[in-house]
């Protein structure tokens, strides 16, 4: 699929778990408009290899290896990349975890783990990186999942984390929004080719099949379909948005990764036990 014809020319673009995954797509998509793209995430060898790919796109990019949980960690990171390639115009804040688990068996470490990398890192992200954005215009989108407003067994963790993170969409929008700063989520569904969508959603061949029938336009997302909603939402042309959570998921995910994810969760359970 090609992306959107928009120059990013001169701009930075930081992508937070942006080496792997949707993530990585996204920041391929900005690299390939010109953009000057850093990237982070917890993996030094993760790091190397996506900056090592979006130079190979003709971009000047920077990494740096940090966990999002840990707050100073991610001020001193984007301090060093902002050093190296200039203030922020475009934030994409992508870290995420998730696994199948019933409530009643999810450990309080377990619900705790999720909501500290998707939630707090999330905070961290938006604290570490606002010192730093350029004002106005700077773009801050957060990726965000289908599990923020549809409720999904097995899902308690990442339904209660991530629907923090539409609420902090929503309140930063509101509170950074006179320093000409817009703030927006992207929510993706089944997106072919990631690792959580091979784990999770089409493991084998069947169940591939069966999930693809579930989504109402009849095919699984790519990467490049979210990557052109964040580089439209990055741009001018998105000057008047702000405070919004956007599904990108074919038309309904109450329908496809609810189905998937608690069909899968089940089959969990019942191998448990």
């Amino acid at each position: 699929m090609d992306h959107l014809p928009i120059d990013y020319t001169g701009k930075h673009v930081f992508v937070a778990g942006g080496t792997s995954g949707i993530n990585l797509g996204i920041a391929e998509a900005f690299a390939a408009a010109g953009a000057r793209v850093s990237v982070l995430s917890r993996d030094p060898a993760k790091v190397e290899r996506a900056t090592s790919r979006l130079r190979s796109l003709g971009a000047e990019a920077a990494g740096v290896s940090a966990d999002v949980r840990d707050a100073k960690a991610i001020s001193d990171a984007v301090t060093s990349l902002v050093a190296s390639l200039g203030p922020l115009d475009v934030v994409v804040s992508g870290a995420a975890g998730n696994f199948l688990c019933a409530a009643d068996q999810l450990s309080p470490n377990g619900f705790r783990t999720v909501v500290d990398i998707d939630l707090n890192g999330s905070f961290n992200v938006m604290h570490g990186c606002f010192p730093h954005l350029r004002k106005p215009g700077a773009s801050i989108i957060h990726v965000t999942a289908p599990q923020s407003a549809v409720p999904m067994r097995f899902q308690v963790h990442a339904c209660a984390a991530k629907a923090g993170v539409d609420q902090m969409t929503r309140v930063l929008a509101l509170e950074w929004g006179p320093a000409g700063v817009r703030v927006n989520a992207i929510s993706p569904g089944p997106i072919d080719g990631t690792e959580g969508f091979q784990r999770l959603i089409a493991p084998d061949t069947q169940k591939r099949e069966t999930s693809r029938r579930l989504v109402p336009l009849g095919r699984f997302g790519s990467p490049s379909d979210v990557a052109n909603l964040a580089m439209f939402l990055g741009s001018p042309y998105a000057g008047y948005i702000s405070g919004a959570v956007i599904p990108c998921d074919g038309g309904g995910a109450i329908d496809s990764v609810k189905r998937s994810l608690e069909s899968a969760g089940s089959e969990v359970a019942v191998n448990a036990h």
